[in-house]
């Protein structure tokens, strides 16, 4: 990836807004990189470089992390990647809408370690709710925002 010319970087094994993030990345003319592993059967497109990874664990992060730029923006649920691709200068965003920054990811990272430790010793957590057309709708217009702004830095 060139550093002159952002991408979004999809983490796309279990990324339900495919489709919204090729949308909008045609609108603006940016390039769409999905990593996936080979459990996953994605098709390349125009304007959209698949690129499929062994399914050990970490391998869709660990491709990501090592070809993330700066200024790039990452559709991504998991807070250890987010983590990594904020400390890169990337944007990291879910496939809800919410922006991980550096205000808010410390404390994402903590309760996902508490919730997993309630879980090795028995106890029961939530999954997250299902997808809904208005997370889709909140998703669409984030990342549409953050385009904006990328093409109006790029202006000036």
């Amino acid at each position: 990836m060139e550093s002159t010319q952002i991408s979004i970087v999809v983490d796309a094994d279990a990324c339900p807004v495919k489709r919204e993030i090729v949308e909008a990345a045609r609108i603006w003319s940016v390039p769409v990189l999905m990593v996936a592993s080979y459990d996953h059967h994605l098709q390349p497109e125009d304007g959209v470089q698949v690129i499929q990874v062994d399914r050990s664990d970490q391998s869709v992060d660990l491709y990501i992390s090592n070809h993330v730029s700066k200024g790039d923006i990452v559709i991504t649920q998991d807070f250890g990647l987010a983590t990594i691709v904020l400390a890169k200068g990337a944007i990291a965003l879910s496939p809800r809408g919410q922006q991980y920054d550096n205000d808010n990811i410390d404390f994402l990272m903590e309760r996902r370690h508490e919730l997993a430790k309630r879980r090795r010793s028995g106890g029961r957590t939530k999954g997250p709710k299902a997808m809904t057309g208005e997370d889709r709708v909140c998703f669409q217009q984030k990342l549409t925002k953050v385009l904006n702004s990328r093409q109006e830095n790029r202006e000036h």
